[in-house]
């Protein structure tokens, strides 16, 4: 089902680290008899991240996933493995010092999963699909070394990026190969793995290159006696970048593929899944880049297993797509910019078409306000989607502040009415007792607001609701009008599952939890909760303008957008101005700065709040007497 780890690929599940001065040594202790792993402390060799190692010490166990132990990184340790550094000039351990700062904030990193037996990479449907219908087609070139040395990774997806942009006929591209000797089964455009001197490509006529996509992923029943780090989609893959150096000397056992996410279970599983290629923080990743892959993107799966059945349900959420961002300048609402304005159309295709590659049909859910500054850009992201919607992909707006304003968020109700036909049509996954599968997802609904945070979160709420009552009367659980809210604990404990599910995408993306989570985990808004908000877009603020610049540096880092230097050829720094000068000033100064200007408009938003809110309660009792 979810392609599990051949046992001669099996990772180790207990490792004992051993510091000498010279190296680190790391012992198997779980019984397997592996060798050890040496790492040198002097030369940097078996280097992460340059000349660090990064080391998991603490984990936690959340739960299970198709029947195997989930785990949670509690702590995370980094270790130095260069000893010249002690000798080194002035200006190198200053430069050091702050690289080691972004370490320590990528040490700090929330939400990282991991299993040593499931890929967790992938959805249910996801993998199943991969297993049953060896999606793409392959081809190998056993005369790699004659093309490039078969180990550099990146002057491979270089070449493969050039054959992909610049030869958009593929026969042509057929023909050269076949002609100068190149034997082919298939046929692709992305370089997946190179691996003893073979080289394999995956193609896909609608995918967009990007540089890093090497995975061997889509090899059908081979994926199944895999090491799992080669079955683990890299889009979802947190530690892809990393486990570079470990994967070129072949260390499969170690090699440990990590899911930033979230995962919570009640008799309901919920699977968060974030893509690595355009991943950030709040106001430092906003929309899509050239290629179309947008900002917090996140895909969720919701598992029901029950009565041998098993049930899927996957949704995506990101951020609109299509080139645009907001400048952090110590405002409380940056104005919103759209970059290159005339390739939005084509970004948006790009990125849609993948969507429609990997999910099937795509009804894309707009929840930002026709007005003011996010008008703006719902009207862009309209205009650009009327040159792309067909039968298969489809566009909706619904403006959630206009219509639920901040309090009547029972009225999504009218949204369901507007996507329930295509929810019917494109359905779920569902597997019998025997595994056989019953029911097929072919369509998936994308939703979005400005962060795809707090209106997001309410809306997937409400859809994952509904979908679950369909899949419930499907398996024979729930009678023809039988709903949720009929189980009062059952209704419960949901709602918290999909809040707190919203509080921790929403930490990973904003540093705070989600807005309005009191309806999610209450069903109704509540005066607390309306408090809550405008302490947390207070703190929203001061994250934004004071921390997540260096949050964001290392997360680029860790995910290899950018490599930080360790040669002793140094040059001179560009001295600190705008923003990164008041960034260094006195933290207190920063906090006073973030409440003047914050605590005023976040209190006269809640005083709007609780207004409404005394209204409806009013509301409420005069028509109860």
């Amino acid at each position: 089902m979810m392609g599990k780890v051949d046992a001669g690929h099996k990772l180790h599940a207990r490792m004992r680290l051993w510091e000498f001065p010279d190296e680190y040594v790391i012992e198997p202790t779980d019984g397997t008899g592996g060798s050890f792993l040496s790492v040198s402390r002097v030369d940097g060799s078996m280097k992460l991240l340059g000349l660090y190692l990064f080391v998991i010490t603490e984990r936690e166990c959340v739960g299970s996933y198709l029947g195997h132990p989930i785990y949670k990184v509690s702590s995370m340790k980094i270790l130095s493995c260069d000893h010249s550094l002690k000798s080194s000039p002035a200006e190198q351990k200053s430069k050091e010092t702050e690289f080691s700062s972004l370490l320590n904030a990528a040490e700090k990193t929330p939400g990282l999963y991991f299993s040593y037996d499931v890929n967790l990479t992938l959805s249910l449907r996801s993998s199943l699909n991969n297993i049953e219908n060896n999606v793409g087609f392959v081809f190998v070139i056993e005369t790699a070394k004659a093309l490039m040395d078969p180990g550099d990774h990146k002057a491979a997806s270089k070449l493969v990026y050039y054959w992909h942009k610049d030869m958009p006929d593929f026969i042509d591209l057929v023909l050269e190969f076949l002609s100068i000797g190149i034997p082919l089964f298939g046929g692709g455009m992305e370089l997946c793995e190179t691996y003893e001197g073979i080289m394999y490509f995956d193609c896909s006529p609608y995918y967009s290159f990007a540089a890093g996509d090497w995975r061997l992923h889509d090899l059908g029943d081979e994926a199944k006696t895999l090491p799992l780090w080669r079955q683990a989609d890299p889009r979802y893959c947190w530690n892809n970048f990393i486990m570079e150096i470990l994967i070129d000397n072949k260390l499969d056992p170690y090699l440990l593929p990590i899911l930033q996410g979230r995962k919570d279970t009640i008799d309901v599983t919920l699977v968060a899944r974030r893509c690595t290629r355009r991943t950030g923080t709040r106001m430092w990743r906003r929309g899509a880049d050239s290629d179309g892959y947008a900002a917090n993107f996140v895909e969720t799966e919701q598992i029901v297993q029950i009565n041998g059945y098993t049930a899927s349900f996957v949704q995506v959420r990101g951020s609109m797509p299509f080139e645009w961002e907001q400048v952090v300048n110590l405002k409380y609402k940056p104005k919103f910019e759209v970059v290159n304005p005339e390739k939005a159309p084509q970004v948006a295709e790009r990125h849609f078409l993948d969507l429609r590659k990997r999910y099937g049909a795509v009804l894309a859910v707009d929840l930002v306000n026709k007005t003011g500054g996010e008008g703006q850009l719902c009207e862009m992201y309209g205009n650009a989607m009327q040159q792309i919607t067909n039968e298969e992909i489809r566009y909706l707006h619904f403006d959630f502040h206009r219509i639920c304003g901040h309090i009547h968020f029972e009225r999504l109700s009218r949204l369901y009415d507007q996507i329930s036909e295509f929810l019917n049509k494109n359905r779920y996954l569902l597997l019998n007792e025997k595994g056989e599968k019953i029911e097929e997802q072919t369509g998936v609904v994308r939703s979005n607001c400005i962060d795809c945070l707090d209106r997001t979160n309410v809306t997937q709420s409400m859809i994952g609701r509904k979908m679950l009552e369909m899949q419930l009367r499907r398996i024979g659980v729930f009678g023809a009008e039988e709903t949720i809210s009929s189980h009062p604990k059952f209704d419960e404990n949901f709602k918290i599952l999909w809040a707190n599910h919203g509080d921790n995408v929403s930490i990973q993306y904003s540093g705070t939890p989600a807005l309005k989570g009191d309806y999610v985990r209450y069903g109704k808004r509540t005066f607390e909760g309306i408090l809550k908000d405008g302490w947390n877009a207070l703190s929203r603020y001061y994250l934004n303008n004071f921390c997540d610049g260096t949050k964001q540096d290392a997360i680029d880092m860790v995910h290899g957008h950018f490599i930080a230097s360790t040669s002793r050829d140094m040059t001179a720094q560009p001295e600190k101005g705008g923003l990164e000068a008041f960034a260094s000033l006195p933290l207190a100064f920063s906090l006073v700065l973030a409440g003047i200007v914050v605590a005023f408009m976040s209190l006269k938003q809640v005083q709007r709040y609780a207004t409404a809110y005394a209204e409806q309660s009013i509301s409420c009792d005069s028509g109860s007497q």
